[in-house]
């Protein structure tokens, strides 16, 4: 399991692809609101000139010297949902994360965010 407080020095490390294909670079760190666990990450890919966040699960991610290796495939992860570097996920967005890795969307019962950015 890795930790909130591990993650966090991943930042500005490569995520790559289960064959080992960079992806991009790890911008920030998703934990889910009811366990307080990381589950997602955006990764910053593009051209210098054009970078954008896209986000990926971190459900049974790996970690290794200089990268975190996700089990999603790098053409997956560039066509989920994405953001400019510098926006913030509106509520409404977070749940067409989850459809596209075909993962629940539970949001909490007073209806509150399940990813909040650490």
């Amino acid at each position: 399991m890795i930790h909130a407080a591990d993650i966090r020095e991943w930042r500005n490390c490569d995520v790559v692809d289960p064959k080992g294909h960079k992806i991009g670079v790890l911008e920030a760190v998703y934990v889910d609101t009811a366990t307080d666990e990381p589950a997602m990450a955006t990764v910053r890919v593009g051209l210098p000139t054009r970078h954008h966040l896209t986000f990926v699960p971190l459900d049974e991610a790996t970690l290794g010297p200089g990268y975190v290796k996700v089990t999603y495939a790098k053409a997956v992860v560039k066509k989920a949902p994405s953001l400019g570097v510098d926006d913030v996920l509106p509520a409404e967005q977070e749940e067409a994360i989850f459809q596209h890795y075909d993962m629940p969307y539970r949001t909490g019962a007073g209806g509150e965010r399940q990813l909040a950015r650490r």
